[in-house]
């Protein structure tokens, strides 16, 4: 059983959890995503995570101004609604005082009311229901364009001269494929967004498709279709 197994149903997520705001990084369920902590509220919200339920919302700021805001400690601008939660499942501290985490993806979340918090990182109660099916594994992957999707991403690797492990690509899921191309795609804030708040899996799968050739026609303007 995975550590995120235990989670079933929305009764079982905290009504509050802490987030961290992050441009251009997205959680997604059952992926997973290392972080470097260095900043002293964001060491504190980590060590106080690790006392309680491991859990930590991961959210984006909600434009260049809360971006920009939101680098500087006391400063509370505008977030995304949308987020996605996610459990510390490793966790190593380095000789100079950072924290290397990585989370794993539980479910997506509804921002609601900001809690008054002591702590000097943000708190937020926190919205389920809207997002029960991210708890079921693999939820919507029969549907995904599979095919579609490995023929456009091996385009982006010749492109770009990158290299894929090809066997494991093979023997992934659906929904990790996907989810994982999702989390690692080089695209902006607003992107990963709409990455983030697809409706279904296939829906997140077409728009990372449709990402991804507008991204190599960008690069060949010559070109009038992608392969």
């Amino acid at each position: 059983m995975g550590l995120t197994d235990q989670y079933r149903s929305t009764e079982d997520m905290p009504g509050a959890i802490p987030v961290f705001p992050l441009a251009g990084a997205i959680l997604l369920p059952r992926g997973q995503l290392p972080l470097n902590i260095f900043e002293p509220r964001y060491l504190k919200m980590v060590d106080d995570a690790m006392r309680t339920e491991r859990i930590i919302g991961m959210v984006q700021p909600d434009g260049e101004a809360a971006i920009l805001a939101s680098q500087i400690e006391g400063k509370t601008p505008p977030l995304c609604a949308i987020g996605c939660a996610g459990r510390i499942t490793s966790w190593a501290e380095t000789g100079d005082g950072r924290i290397v985490i990585t989370l794993t993806g539980i479910m997506r979340f509804r921002l609601k009311n900001e809690l008054a918090a002591m702590t000097p990182y943000r708190q937020f109660e926190i919205a389920w229901d809207e997002f029960a099916g991210d708890l079921e594994p693999g939820f919507g992957q029969d549907e995904v364009s599979r095919e579609r999707l490995l023929e456009i991403l091996k385009q982006y690797l010749d492109t770009h001269g990158l290299q894929a492990d090809w066997r494991a690509i093979k023997l992934s899921s659906n929904e990790t494929l996907v989810n994982s191309l999702c989390t690692i795609s080089p695209y902006g804030p607003r992107e990963k967004q709409a990455l983030l708040e697809a409706k279904s899996l296939e829906d997140r799968n077409q728009m990372l498709i449709a990402l991804t050739e507008k991204a190599l026609r960008e690069l060949s303007p010559g070109d009038a279709t992608v392969q």
